[in-house]
């Protein structure tokens, strides 16, 4: 029966890894990965990713729609919580005066926290909502593509 649900696990984790890939998110799997993408000059988007059943439905499908906008993120980039333990706990030391949430979008500009959509802000939403959301925080610190 463990092994069974170990497997149904990985089954889990990767469909939400691969939804997040297909819509164009760089995943990000060792602290030096995320060390160099969040560093980079520009805005980035970070998708804190998660198995987390009603969080993490809502959170993909929202970060798959946010990138069809006028105003958008240089960079889509994601993490995997519970995951890629290292990578995450990397990118959560850019989140200055945040705690750990996930899922979780964070937007990045030149390497600085500029604000965050925390998991209680996406459970209980639907994704249509999120993006919205989302879409508020690229107004405020994105450039039209």
């Amino acid at each position: 029966m463990s092994m069974d649900f170990n497997l149904f696990m990985n089954d889990v984790v990767n469909q939400a890894r691969q939804e997040i890939v297909s819509a164009g998110y760089k995943e990000l799997k060792t602290p030096s990965d995320v060390e160099e993408a969040l560093t980079q000059k520009g805005t980035t988007l970070v998708m804190i990713n998660s198995v987390c059943g009603c969080a993490g439905g809502v959170a993909r499908p929202a970060a798959a729609h946010a990138l069809h906008y006028d105003k958008r993120p240089d960079n889509f980039v994601s993490v995997f919580a519970g995951q890629d333990k290292e990578a995450t706990e990397t990118a959560r030391s850019f989140f200055t005066g945040y705690p750990p949430s996930s899922p979780s979008f964070a937007i990045l500009k030149d390497g600085k926290i500029c604000s965050m959509i925390e998991r209680h802000q996406i459970e209980g939403f639907d994704p249509a909502a999120v993006v919205s959301k989302l879409q508020q925080e690229f107004d405020q610190y994105c450039e039209e593509v």
